[in-house]
């Protein structure tokens, strides 16, 4: 699995960036978000968060700007029944991640049928269904009321997309926490995995 992929931009399109690493040039589909966020241009050195998407007949990489729009990209193609990458990639690119998650807290179905390939009948169900995915809207709620940190709530988002239920994402996270009050996303999602394991 390909997480995580660091070099110079050889081509730059709206849609997808090939990405040169140590000479293997990676074709990435990217939502515009990410191509806006890093001012994408030829030349230019990215550091992006991936995913790798395997079907029978391809084999496609997925890239973000940051761990949060991932988290979303996964949570849509893993826990909406009928969502795949291409209308995963549609959302992302159609709304920023915090409205998104907005729209998904207020149930704001008519904004989210709004976005380009996406129909009323589609965002009823992304609505319904990560409602009713536990500690989903809980954690962006509480991120949204300052009652958990920015980059507490992104790793316990991103235990959720594991699989972990949200009480024990919380537990986790906050007992890395405890240890090491400033670590980033990364570090908290390493640590709170090590204690959800251990």
């Amino acid at each position: 699995m390909i997480a995580r992929l660091r070099g110079k931009v050889i081509e730059a399109y709206p849609n997808r960036l090939v990405v040169d690493v140590q000479g293997v040039g990676y074709e990435v589909l990217v939502p515009l978000s990410t191509f806006d966020r890093l001012h994408a241009v030829e030349g230019l050195e990215v550091d992006l968060r991936t995913h790798l998407h395997i079907r029978e007949t391809a084999h496609t990489l997925y890239g973000f700007a940051t761990e949060e729009e991932r988290d979303v990209f996964l949570m849509l193609i893993e826990r909406v029944s009928g969502i795949g990458p291409a209308i995963a990639m549609a959302v992302l690119s159609g709304l920023p991640v915090a409205r998104f998650k907005s729209c998904v807290v207020a149930g704001n179905v008519a904004e989210l049928s709004r976005i380009k390939g996406l129909g009323k009948k589609t965002a009823e169900r992304i609505v319904l269904e990560l409602k009713d995915k536990v500690g989903v809207t809980d954690t962006w709620q509480d991120a949204a009321a300052g009652a958990v940190s920015p980059s507490a709530a992104d790793a316990e988002l991103a235990l959720i997309a594991l699989g972990y239920k949200q009480v024990d994402a919380r537990k986790a996270v906050r007992k890395v926490l405890e240890e090491d009050a400033g670590a980033a996303v990364e570090a908290l999602v390493r640590g709170a995995l090590r204690a959800l394991q251990g």
